[in-house]
């Protein structure tokens, strides 16, 4: 169904039926509409886009990609500008702020009102990542000894500008943040009544220094639609609304897996990175890679003589690894992933430890049992060959499951991002150690020099 209207769409811009597309996209969603701009050449961009009615161009113009905003920017004039920094939601302008070229920057403040500039430059001065630069100042904001019939009139009045109304926060005179009311309990309430009798006096609110992911996980945590942040004096300044959190939270999970596949985080989408781009993310981790990958040609190199004795030992290597390494990264992957939802913290490290250590003795055992059959199958009267490999598995299977589910915590102790203690890096590690027991046990119990 979405394909068919895109594919109309795109039909009406061809033939220029401007007043026909005017009308499809009165009746769409914001974002359906900047996914189908975004689409568009940049010459029939900017003319469908001056199409869009006001208040539905300030909208679609937030839910576009920074690209399509850049050119947008470049071909409006100054007060058509000035109209859409306005009119958007101040995280949306910080956020669009952050991505643009230097120039276009310049021309976005030149064209904003100084109240707007000088909150615009406010929010540019927080840390990257952290609840200063991902808030908005537009919410509702009570005092406590207001009525409730003078707080939906204080509502009624600000609601146009504001991104939340759901929830309005109780300051005193100095703004600091004193309680939280939603608009269920004051429209359940008498209109006489007090604001403070309504208000939960116990707010969860983060600081404006407060690293970003933790404010997503605060609204996981306790289900919130949006959190206050305050100064260091607890302050309000302004708040951040779920939709940010969850825009956060896709932002953090995309940049672990691309640290647990070795690559450096980008911020572009696949499509839209450069080829060099790509491989400046690459290269620097498949060079670590690489040059670890060495130990285990030099492991090799130093039982070469036990290859040539006997030979049959090679044939076992790919197997051992591969699984050396697949049962590693399985013990990574919820180690991080419980890290990252907090469930795990470093703490923990003896429990992980010491549940990674059961699993991997009963799946080590079974492992090694089922080759051993098979094996045995297919290698008749060479039990002890038999038996030093299955017993380097179980050894393998143990100590990569034992590496993959401590080094992320051990990672987070020495505040790194344990995201980077995933497959690769602990595929190279558990290779080397597998092959050391391999070889080891071997040249026990087949008496090889």
């Amino acid at each position: 169904m979405k394909q068919e209207l895109m594919k109309l769409l795109m039909e009406l811009a061809e033939k220029r039926d401007y007043r026909t597309l005017k009308e499809k996209l009165s009746e769409m969603n914001e974002v359906d509409v900047a996914e189908f701009l975004d689409e568009l050449t940049p010459e029939k961009r900017i003319v469908v886009y001056r199409t869009l009615s006001k208040e539905q161009a300030t909208e679609v113009f937030s839910c576009l990609d920074v690209e399509s905003q850049q050119h947008i920017i470049n071909s409006i004039t100054d007060w058509e500008l000035g109209e859409i920094v306005e009119d958007l939601f101040m995280d949306d302008v910080v956020d669009m702020l952050e991505e643009l070229p230097a120039n276009v920057v310049k021309r976005v403040m030149q064209n904003a009102t100084p109240d707007t500039r000088k909150l615009i430059n406010q929010f540019l001065k927080y840390p990257e990542n952290s609840a200063g630069s991902i808030m908005t100042a537009e919410f509702i904001d009570l005092k406590k000894h207001t009525t409730v019939e003078q707080a939906f009139a204080h509502i009624r009045k600000t609601a146009m500008d504001k991104e939340d109304i759901y929830t309005c926060f109780v300051t005193d005179a100095n703004r600091v943040l004193e309680g939280v009311v939603t608009v269920r309990e004051l429209l359940l309430s008498p209109y006489e009544s007090a604001v403070e009798e309504l208000m939960d006096p116990n707010v969860i609110s983060v600081t404006t220094t407060e690293d970003q992911e933790v404010v997503a996980d605060l609204f996981s945590k306790y289900d919130l639609l949006t959190i206050p942040v305050v100064d260091t004096e607890n302050r309000l300044v302004g708040i951040v609304t779920v939709d940010d959190a969850v825009e956060v939270m896709e932002q953090e999970a995309t940049e672990d897996f691309e640290k647990m596949a070795a690559m450096a985080p980008s911020e572009k989408p696949y499509l839209k990175t450069g080829v060099f781009s790509l491989a400046k993310n690459r290269i620097g981790w498949l060079l670590v890679l690489m040059i670890s990958g060495m130990f285990t040609g030099a492991i090799l190199q130093r039982y070469e003589e036990a290859f040539a004795v006997m030979p049959l030992l090679v044939t076992f290597i790919p197997m051992l690894t591969d699984t050396g390494g697949n049962a590693g990264s399985q013990s990574s992957t919820l180690i991080i992933r419980g890290m990252a939802l907090s469930e795990i913290q470093t703490g923990d490290f003896f429990r992980v430890l010491w549940k990674e250590v059961r699993v991997s003795l009963l799946v080590g055992a079974a492992l090694a049992l089922i080759n051993f059959v098979r094996l045995m199958i297919f290698y008749p009267g060479n039990f002890m060959l038999c038996l030093t490999v299955v017993l380097s598995m179980l050894a393998t299977v143990i100590i990569a499951k034992a590496v993959g589910g401590i080094l992320p915590i051990v990672a987070k102790v020495f505040h790194a991002d344990p995201a980077i203690m995933a497959a690769p890096l602990i595929t190279t590690i558990v290779d080397a150690l597998s092959l050391v027991i391999y070889f080891n046990i071997a040249v026990q119990l087949l008496h090889l020099a």
